[in-house]
């Protein structure tokens, strides 16, 4: 099972895909866990999940970690399609929670309640990407993936 999860191949493919989607992913993560960005820090982004949209404090200290931890584990390529799946079923939660009711479009002229869900939706394509992938050239699952093989 280990194998299967870090195997990958040395395709740049992969690589572009989880950069682009750590590097997009990781700012959301640190505006829930340091208040950076605008954000309402760990504690805010609590009660958030789970008095506003009533999400388990599990369920919200998982979402939390994906998008801090996990954009970091993506960034570097490590244990990238459990980071992968992680971000992919936490932006179709925030679809579905949070975007749903505003459109597909986000809010780019202001003139809408709050952000469409398109972002989301490209969000999910490069976690379902990289969860059959893997994480590609430069990525530390390769490295270690090697060392296991023998």
């Amino acid at each position: 099972m280990l194998r299967y999860l870090l195997a990958t191949s040395d395709d740049p493919t992969p690589l572009v895909a989880r950069l682009a989607l750590g590097i997009v992913i990781l700012p959301h993560g640190l505006q829930k866990t340091l208040g950076w960005f605008g954000g309402t820090g760990f504690s805010g982004t609590m009660q958030f999940f789970t008095e506003n949209l009533g999400i388990p404090s599990l369920l919200a200290l998982l979402a939390i970690a994906v998008e801090s931890v996990g954009a970091l584990a993506l960034l570097a390529g490590l244990a990238t399609r459990a980071a992968a799946l992680g971000t992919g079923v936490t932006m179709a939660v925030a679809a579905v929670l949070v975007h749903l009711d505003n459109g597909f479009f986000m809010n780019w002229y202001g003139n809408q309640a709050g952000e469409g869900f398109e972002f989301h939706i490209l969000a999910v394509g490069l976690a379902v990407l990289l969860s059959i992938r893997g994480g590609g050239k430069l990525s530390l699952d390769r490295i270690l993936a090697a060392r296991f093989q023998g």
